[in-house]
């Protein structure tokens, strides 16, 4: 019993200085004046334009250590990382509610960027990393949190589109210089300096960021119980089904995503593979798409929100995603790839309009809840996603054989080539396709207005914030069955 007590002291006085470590005596927040978006925008940056220099030495990577099934291991590798992002999501989101959002973002960002470096040391060790590193790959879940606490309802469709532009900006010119200074300097140079930027933004967090979440929203005790339902990624899932409107929403973000998740492990080894762009066109790809993004994500967005509303927004986005997911897997000719980028662009609204929708109606200390449920149901597709496309893509023969060929502009060779991938070049694309068609049939459902009371059993916000759901009885009748989002205009 004396051992369990001096554990128990030991936990106490570590969370203790966790928390002189990320906040000052008397409770101000460390950090670069008052919290931001732009805070969130610059870290978002940062991590993503990392990733984003690799993206021409991880595809020489990847077919050097698997010759073998390409696309099928890249899924594989994808999968794992997602599936643990989905079962880790609801417990970080859960944490930074009681805790609070920067040492969350510290966290996240370091390990999604640990696997960096190790692209020169062991590329086995590199992919077994990234695989690992899912468990804490949650990023967009705790800045979009961030982003709930610091802005009005009537702001944050806006500020989720600025949040998700930048990602798209951090794309457009790092995979270039990537693709630039390795042919140049050679991938060495890139993987250091990558891993300078993800330094960079590590420190960023540590000096610059204030914490977003106020003292008052959080539990009196650092050492609140987080209880096992809150932390059960299935425990969201099961809720959804509690609540029609986020059923709906669940369902329409699982069927869209799902696509797009394969698409985005697999598209750039694609189009060197079966199109025959060069490493130069990929990268000049990546960056109009991403422009365009940007322009989509700010101009656009923002005007349909404010002419159409936010269910229509939803609805708009699924389409262009539909017509683009066809492109890609009906076109063979380069300028059919980059139309279909340019339709692709603007089907990166439904994600904003989406995180916009759900959190407008959650309550404050429910935020890191609402969009862990919303990141983990992403995190199931992002281990689904790049499986499903790598098999996929494995079953029609679709096999990298020749990236040589690819980067000269040569046709590379087809392993074992089919009449079927003679005509329909991308089948996954078809595929997905096919799942955002049911999605947007599921939107359309999606309430345009949902009145205050007009739901019975209403969620109701308790005095004690994030620690409600640890003191509530398991199987009490109302508290066991609450919807997940507050009742209000949507």
């Amino acid at each position: 019993m004396t051992g369990e007590k001096k554990k128990k002291k030991r936990l106490n006085r570590s969370i203790l200085l966790a928390k002189k470590i990320i906040i000052k005596d008397g409770g101000s927040p460390q950090g670069i004046g008052e919290p931001s978006v732009y805070h969130a925008v610059v870290v978002i940056f940062l991590e993503f334009f990392a990733w984003g220099l690799l993206t021409t030495p991880m595809l020489t990577v990847l077919h050097q250590t698997f010759p073998q099934h390409t696309f099928l291991m890249n899924g594989l590798i994808h999968g794992v990382k997602g599936l643990l992002s989905f079962l880790s999501a609801p417990l970080i989101g859960a944490l930074s509610d009681v805790w609070g959002r920067k040492s969350f973002l510290l966290l996240t960002v370091f390990f999604t960027c640990a696997p960096i470096p190790l692209m020169k040391i062991s590329p086995w060790w590199y992919f077994a990393v990234i695989s690992m590193s899912g468990v804490f790959a949650v990023t967009f879940s705790v800045i979009f949190a961030y982003v709930a606490d610091i802005t009005q309802e009537h702001e944050r469709s806006t500020a989720y589109g600025l949040v998700s532009a930048t990602f798209a900006a951090s794309l457009v010119t790092s995979p270039a210089i990537g693709a630039y200074l390795s042919v140049t300097y050679g991938d060495t140079l890139v993987v250091i300096l990558a891993t300078a930027i993800a330094l960079l933004d590590i420190c960023f967090i540590l000096v610059a960021v204030p914490e977003s979440l106020p003292e008052k929203m959080r539990p009196a005790s650092w050492g609140a119980p987080i209880s096992w339902e809150q932390a059960d990624p299935f425990a969201s899932l099961r809720k959804v089904g509690q609540d029609s409107t986020v059923l709906l929403i669940c369902i329409t973000v699982f069927l869209s995503y799902l696509p797009e998740a394969g698409q985005y492990s697999s598209f750039f080894l694609y189009l060197r593979q079966v199109i025959s762009f060069s490493s130069e066109t990929v990268a000049a790809f990546i960056a109009v798409v991403g422009i365009l993004s940007i322009i989509a994500q700010t101009v656009v967005l923002g005007i349909l929100m404010r002419s159409i509303g936010n269910k229509n927004t939803i609805l708009l986005g699924l389409g262009f995603q539909i017509l683009q997911l066809a492109w890609y897997g009906f076109g063979s000719q380069p300028w059919m790839m980059w139309a279909a980028g340019a339709v692709a662009a603007m089907s990166s609204i439904t994600f904003p309009a989406i995180s916009a929708i759900v959190s407008r109606n959650a309550e404050p200390d429910q935020q890191g809840v609402v969009q862990g449920m919303i990141t983990g149901i992403r995190g199931l597709c992002n281990g689904l996603g790049p499986a499903l496309y790598g098999f996929v893509f494995y079953l029609f023969h679709v096999e990298l054989t020749d990236t040589d060929g690819s980067e000269k502009g040569a046709k590379p060779n087809m392993a074992n080539p089919t009449d079927e991938s003679a005509i329909i070049p991308g089948p996954p694309f078809l595929f997905g396709a096919c799942s955002v068609l049911l999605s947007l049939l599921v939107a359309l459902f999606i309430p345009e207005h949902t009145g205050p009371g007009q739901r019975p059993g209403a969620y109701k916000k308790h005095s004690n914030g994030a620690q409600s759901h640890s003191h509530s009885p398991q199987g009490s009748g109302a508290e066991g069955k609450e919807p997940l989002l507050e009742d209000s205009s949507v």
